[in-house]
């Protein structure tokens, strides 16, 4: 029996904004510029952090440790952001995903690529933690998802695609290290699963998106914010932007 597609957005949108809440002590200790150790205390230092999920400012308990911390930059998104932002994104997926087995998919790589899209706007940095268990992920469930009745892609192009986008990001690695991370090569791969799931066209799509979008992030910074050429920023929330778009009109379309 197949759910009611309302009834399937509601969930999605329940699940984004329980999962987000678990999201800004991820957000907070991974943090950190390259080549640190992940943040294993709170803003103040008075408690250690011995999890992965949690609200901001949680302990080792779980519970709120009401440090007013000493570094305002140091502090996570709030829960409630996150929450809805998270739920936002989930909310999109299943509403044009519909109950096609893939958007499993969907909802479980979401909350983790938030988290890389805040650590990667806060420090300009994709850790390995994340960025290589999500493309794995990204394949293997995908690969489960093509072996279920109804769903609307292809593993064969999932594959290729995460081949393809992380190849032709490395040559662009390659040809300007200042403009392409190594880190984004490495999300590429999760990306171009994603993406190339609903076909060569939805990658193009995606990452002629993501590109777009930093594109006109990167003006608006020249125009108010007197930026100039040389000015670095970080350009995986844009990849992660431009691939939602990209799987939400695939789904659509699919």
């Amino acid at each position: 029996m197949t759910l009611p597609h309302t009834l399937i957005t509601a969930l999605a949108a329940l699940w984004g904004a329980t999962a987000g809440t678990l999201l800004p002590r991820a957000v907070y200790r991974l943090s950190v510029p390259p080549g640190e150790p992940w943040r294993t205390h709170c803003p103040s230092g008075d408690h250690e952090l011995t999890g992965w999920l949690g609200g901001s400012g949680s302990g080792s308990g779980g519970g709120a440790c009401g440090c007013a911390g000493k570094d305002g930059a140091a502090r996570a998104p709030r829960a409630a952001t996150l929450a809805l932002l998270t739920a936002l994104v989930t909310t999109a997926l299943a509403a044009a995903t519909g109950p096609r087995p893939e958007l499993a998919v969907w909802l479980l790589l979401a909350p983790p690529a938030l988290v890389l899209a805040c650590v990667d706007r806060a420090v300009m940095r994709l850790p390995d933690v994340l960025t290589l268990p999500l493309a794995a992920a990204a394949l293997a469930l995908l690969g489960a998802a093509a072996a279920l009745p109804g769903h609307g892609g292809s593993w064969t192009t999932a594959a290729l695609g995460a081949l393809t986008l992380s190849g032709g990001y490395f040559v662009l690695f390659l040809i300007n290290p200042n403009g392409m991370a190594f880190g984004d090569v490495k999300l590429a791969l999760a990306l171009g699963a994603a993406l190339g799931w609903y076909g060569w066209g939805t990658l193009l799509l995606g990452t002629f998106a993501g590109f777009v979008c930093a594109a006109l992030y990167g003006g608006w910074l020249v125009v108010a914010r007197g930026a100039g050429r040389r000015t670095a920023i970080a350009f995986g929330p844009f990849l992660l932007a431009g691939a939602l778009a990209g799987v939400l009109l695939g789904a659509h379309a699919a």
